[in-house]
């Protein structure tokens, strides 16, 4: 039987740099939950930011993948973009990331098919091979407590994905016969009309492993620059020696997460960022939890391990007023070379995040706020 491969255009991929910014700019929301707040009270965050950026011409918006953080409303990626989808028009949505090992990949497939057929042309596919959350969760989400084995599939689970994506599983392979709806296989069907586009598949990372296999199978990459600073530079240049040309993509592209926070006042600034960083100590020394306020962080002792822990983590954020912001951006783009930079702002506050991606749109020129559809 004939069929009809869904296709990936580059321009899915690449991004257009709007105002002065260097770079495409994005979002990565890891839907943050204050003290005091709700679940609910994120998502609603999470909504106005989409619709802001959007309005604003950020080129994608993408929520990450964490299971049995209190701080973090986001174990459920595709049901966040669903609900992201119906309130945006034009904004690429995605997952950054989802963590195949914790999933069966005929259930991603039809999973992203479905946000494809929601969201035509607007949805991204990136995968991480870590679990998103400790062992004994981990251990959990997979019904096995063998996780460096899951690791380790992770190729084997990314070709088996693809595989169900484009319904292209050659003849004599036991899945031959399974399709993931919806798909392509609608298409062969008497009758059937498909979408002949499907999610592009980014490969995530914090270091050389998920690099080298994305430059190796011509996929873009992202690496996540604000918890793995260190490992940036020489994955990306690992990342860049080892592409070959895809049916993709015929030039490596790569963005980068960074934390940035601009506020109105740069003392504000430092204060919402060591809230931030005392959340991060907790979860670091097993004591997850919602996201502090600034005056709770003030009343805190930091110990001297905690101050140094703050101080490192915080040296990695960019925080400040707008124009501290954007030098701070430019900077790291200079150095980095990076194709695109995606902001995650985390602050206890939901106006604080919302008003800082305003302030940097306002830094570098990006179109006016248009009225959200």
């Amino acid at each position: 039987m004939s069929r009809r491969h869904p296709t990936v255009a580059e321009d899915e991929i690449r991004g257009t740099a709007q105002g002065t910014a260097p770079v495409p700019l994005s979002v990565l929301d890891l839907v943050t939950v204050g003290s005091g707040r709700t679940a609910g009270d994120a998502l609603r965050t999470s909504v106005a930011i989409a619709r802001l950026t959007e309005s604003r011409g950020f080129h994608r918006y993408w929520v990450a993948e964490h299971h049995s953080m209190p701080g973090v409303a986001s174990s459920s990626p595709a049901v966040i973009l669903a609900h992201l989808a119906a309130h945006t028009s034009r904004i690429r949505l995605g997952s950054g990331g989802v963590m195949l090992p914790n999933h069966a990949p005929l259930v991603i497939a039809e999973q992203f098919g479905t946000l494809e057929a929601l969201a035509p042309g607007r949805i991204d596919l990136g995968l991480g091979r870590a679990p998103g959350t400790d062992g004994a969760t981990a251990a959990a989400l997979r019904r096995s407590d063998r996780l460096r084995e899951g690791a380790d599939d992770f190729p084997e689970q990314l070709m088996e994905l693809t595989r169900f994506l484009d319904d292209d599983f050659p003849d004599g392979h036991p899945y031959r016969r399974i399709h993931a709806v919806p798909g392509p296989v609608q298409a062969t069907s008497p009758g059937g009309v498909q979408s002949p586009h499907r999610p592009p598949v980014w490969l995530l990372g914090s270091s050389g492993f998920s690099a080298q296999l994305a430059g190796s199978l011509g996929l873009p990459f992202a690496f996540a620059h604000h918890f793995s600073a260190q490992n940036t530079i020489p994955a990306l240049d690992l990342y860049r020696e080892s592409f070959r040309p895809s049916a993709a993509l015929d030039e490596p592209y790569a963005l980068i997460g960074v934390s940035a926070l601009a506020t109105d006042d740069e003392k504000e600034a430092r204060r919402q960022v060591r809230a931030a960083a005392l959340s991060m100590i907790r979860l670091r020394t097993g004591r997850p939890g919602l996201v502090p306020t600034p005056e709770e962080a003030e009343a805190h002792e930091f110990s001297p391990m905690e101050e140094e822990f703050a101080a490192s983590w915080n040296a990695n954020v960019i925080h400040g007023t707008a124009d501290e912001v954007r030098a701070g951006l430019d900077d790291l783009h200079k150095r980095t070379g990076a194709d695109e930079l995606m902001l995650t702002g985390n602050a206890h506050s939901g106006d604080v995040r919302l008003r800082s991606y305003e302030l940097v749109a306002d830094a570098y020129g990006l179109p006016a706020a248009a009225a959200a559809s």
